[in-house]
């Protein structure tokens, strides 16, 4: 299962789902589970070696697993957060597995409620963008104030999801609770972000040889 990521990749693209040709990457789906018990954190952190616990500093066990490679935030109420995995099956697999370790160290833990509750996913269309005039064309959704953030914040409506869009090309896709919604969005900004392509200056500069300035002296 730890290989999926890989396999996707390796697949021809679908351009029926995916028109540009880019499969934006999952790389991170954030859960939650209800595991329906009270629990007593401090006897969790003492029991588990792969537990942390500082209530002063939060109010939850950090918990971590090797495979796949997430981390779960345990609260007293039974209420659970697990982060890190990087497809929805490999979450949920993670949140049952703590699941289980809970329920080893004698807790009543259940499994009830799993939620896919945000999939990051990122990607990079090669290309430049100026950000300053997406900005101003696309007033009502975008936020840029470069010196407080690099990136363009770009909120989209339909799906609802949020972008964070680089000079570099790079995007973060943030907010889906389903990937079909962060593939949607990608491809819904994609052709604003060609039309916004920035075009390299330098490409104009052996064309000076040819101005009439210089054709004038010869």
């Amino acid at each position: 299962m730890g290989d999926q990521g890989g396999l996707e990749e390796s697949q021809p693209v679908d351009l029926s789902i995916h028109p540009s040709g880019i499969v934006p990457t999952l790389q991170n789906i954030v859960s939650t589970v209800n595991l329906d018990c009270k629990l007593d954190l401090k006897q969790i952190a003492l029991q588990a070696r792969n537990a942390e616990y500082n209530p002063k500093r939060f109010a939850a066990v950090i918990m971590r697993i090797r495979e796949p490679k997430t981390t779960a935030l345990i609260f007293a109420s039974g209420k659970m957060v697990c982060t890190g995995a990087k497809s929805e099956q490999q979450s949920k697999l993670a949140a049952r597995k703590y699941a289980r370790i809970i329920q080893k160290l004698g807790f009543n833990a259940k499994f009830k409620d799993f939620k896919i509750q945000n999939i990051v996913g990122s990607c990079d269309v090669k290309f430049p963008i100026r950000l300053e005039g997406l900005a101003y064309s696309h007033g009502a959704f975008s936020s840029y104030e470069p010196e407080l953030f690099p990136g363009l914040i770009y909120r989209m409506k339909q799906p609802k999801i949020v972008l964070l869009i680089f000079v570099s090309g790079k995007i973060v896709i943030t907010g889906a609770k389903v990937r079909d919604d962060t593939y949607k969005a990608f491809e819904n900004i994609y052709p604003v972000l060609t039309e916004f392509r920035k075009v390299q200056q330098w490409c104009a500069l052996p064309s000076l040889h040819n101005s009439p300035h210089t054709k004038k002296k010869a």
